[in-house]
């Protein structure tokens, strides 16, 4: 009896120490750790140690499913591989000295529900791919570069409740199938050059239950309703 519980616990040792991160999931953080300058981070990673160890780091179940390095100094590109953190349900990368582009990988993160970089040196278009994030409830690009128009994918976002592009240089007109997201609370599309951030504004109020005073022309949003950022045009003044 002894010898079959010295030989349970043994087992159960070694399944907590062999239990650990994929060789694939961490290449993927050293890919991102390499690819943003992970010397001159302001936290940095002991790349010796367990994964679970690593700043910013959430890992569950020997999965990673979570990434936080705001106000980390992460300077360089994203690299593609981020797409293939398949359990990843944050990516929190704002306000860091971040260029290049958004991967289109990152459409592939199925699982993520928080995808924020705000605050960078980001530049390009908003990559299509991001309207197959499905359980997506986040989106925060302000204060980047962005330019083009908003991909008309991103209307698939039927979890979205926060979608946010606030002061970039994009263009076109918004996504009508967006303002009609069932859970969409706040709406923050205002430093750009959309054509119809009124229409959209008024569409989603409709949706949401909020008070219009068309006579006036200015929604009133009672508290608990939704939260409405546009551009206004200064010609109005």
């Amino acid at each position: 009896m002894k010898k079959a519980l010295l030989t349970f616990v043994c087992i159960f040792i070694a399944s907590i120490v062999l239990a650990q991160v994929s060789k694939e999931e961490k290449q993927v953080l050293l890919d991102l750790y390499t690819a943003t300058n992970g010397l001159e981070w302001n936290k940095q990673w002991n790349v010796e140690q367990p994964v679970e160890s690593w700043y910013g780091v959430t890992v569950e179940n020997n999965k990673v499913i979570g990434i936080n390095l705001l106000f980390n100094n992460l300077n360089g590109t994203l690299p593609v591989s981020l797409g293939q953190l398949k359990n990843l349900k944050k990516l929190e990368l704002s306000f860091n000295p971040i260029s290049g582009t958004i991967p289109a990988e990152l459409g592939n993160l199925l699982q993520l529900e928080i995808l924020a970089i705000n605050g960078t040196a980001i530049s390009g278009k908003i990559p299509e791919s991001l309207g197959k994030l499905s359980n997506l409830k986040q989106l925060h690009l302000s204060s980047n570069q962005l330019i083009g128009t908003v991909p008309e994918s991103l209307g698939n976002l039927r979890q979205i409740e926060v979608f946010n592009v606030f002061d970039n240089d994009l263009s076109g007109a918004l996504p009508q199938e967006l303002a009609s997201c069932p859970n969409l609370k706040q709406l923050m599309v205002a430093e750009n050059n959309f054509n119809n951030p009124s229409d959209f504004s008024v569409i989603l109020l409709s949706n949401s239950g909020a008070k219009l005073d068309l006579l006036n022309n200015s929604p009133q949003i009672e508290p608990a309703q939704s939260i409405i950022a546009v551009e206004r045009d200064e010609n109005e003044d």
